[in-house]
């Protein structure tokens, strides 16, 4: 299916041990299963104002929706145009100028073996919006101008590395930030010899900027083997600050209600508006 619902699954079924030195795991699903069972649990204590239902199960299983890449309009031409670079071991996926995902693999090999794969990758719903009603980004061309002294190929070599380094700043600060300025929190889902599996959540900081989940494999260096991303929407990063301020304050809304600055009528308008109404008492 083009777009498919995404259930909390158990934990073991996400990275099993194989036979010998193999580890079987789902890409993407161990950081999809983090996200979807954040703060599972529900209250720890009775407050009143928490149904019956809430305080012995916890929040029922929860779903998202997700998109196949082949669903991503361009994608697919977008991944058989593009030239694969020699020693290339991984890729940043933009939807207009928008982080849709970021992909690593730890040799030049095995990039070219899992590029076509991307169109079978997961991404989210504001990716998928992106693709289907966003305008053609505009063209930022590099240039040399006439007021830098070209003498020789010397001087124009330097010119273009010069353009090479800006281009290359403005990538980091500009269109990558929301990974490598950002403070995420790691979970260790499982360790093999000299490698550890993470997945990682963002802050869930309601700021307008992108923030991702993933899963990523290092090394005892703490270098990157392997890495994948799945950008979050803005509902669902509403979802996750909510769950994280109601745990924050022990599920007390009065606390939690202070915490996001609001009122507790308001408290209870956004629990609703975010799908999580069977935590409430139904007089509430």
């Amino acid at each position: 299916p083009r777009a498919m619902p995404l259930p909390a699954l158990p934990h073991h079924r996400m990275a099993k041990r194989r036979p010998g030195d193999r580890l079987r795991f789902l890409p993407l699903h161990l950081a999809l299963e983090g996200y979807l069972a954040l703060h599972f649990g529900g209250p720890s204590t009775a407050w009143e104002e928490w149904s019956r239902a809430a305080l012995r199960d916890g929040l029922s299983p929860r779903a998202e929706d997700a998109y196949l890449g082949l669903s991503v309009r361009g994608l697919g031409d977008a991944l058989r145009v593009f030239e694969i670079h020699p020693d290339q071991c991984g890729v940043m996926v933009y939807v207009s100028d928008a982080l849709a995902a970021a992909f690593v693999v730890p040799h030049p090999d095995d990039y070219r073996l899992l590029h076509a794969s991307l169109v079978e990758d997961l991404y989210g719903e504001l990716v998928h919006q992106y693709a289907l009603y966003g305008a053609p980004v505009p063209e930022s061309p590099v240039r040399i101008t006439g007021e830098e002294h070209i003498g020789g190929l010397g001087d124009l070599r330097a010119a273009a590395l010069a353009r090479q380094r800006e281009w290359a700043q403005t990538h980091d600060t500009l269109f990558a930030r929301e990974l490598l300025d950002t403070s995420y929190t790691f979970d260790r889902v499982y360790r093999m010899k000299s490698f550890t599996l993470w997945r990682f959540l963002p802050p869930f900081v309601r700021d307008g900027g992108g923030q991702h989940i993933g899963e990523t494999i290092t090394d005892h260096k703490g270098r990157v083997a392997y890495l994948k991303t799945f950008r979050l929407s803005d509902a669902q990063i509403r979802r996750g600050h909510l769950l994280r301020t109601l745990a924050g304050a022990d599920w007390e809304p009065d606390r939690a209600a202070a915490s996001l600055g609001a009122s507790r009528a308001e408290l209870i308008r956004r629990i609703r508006a975010a799908g999580f109404g069977a935590l409430l008492k139904g007089g509430v």
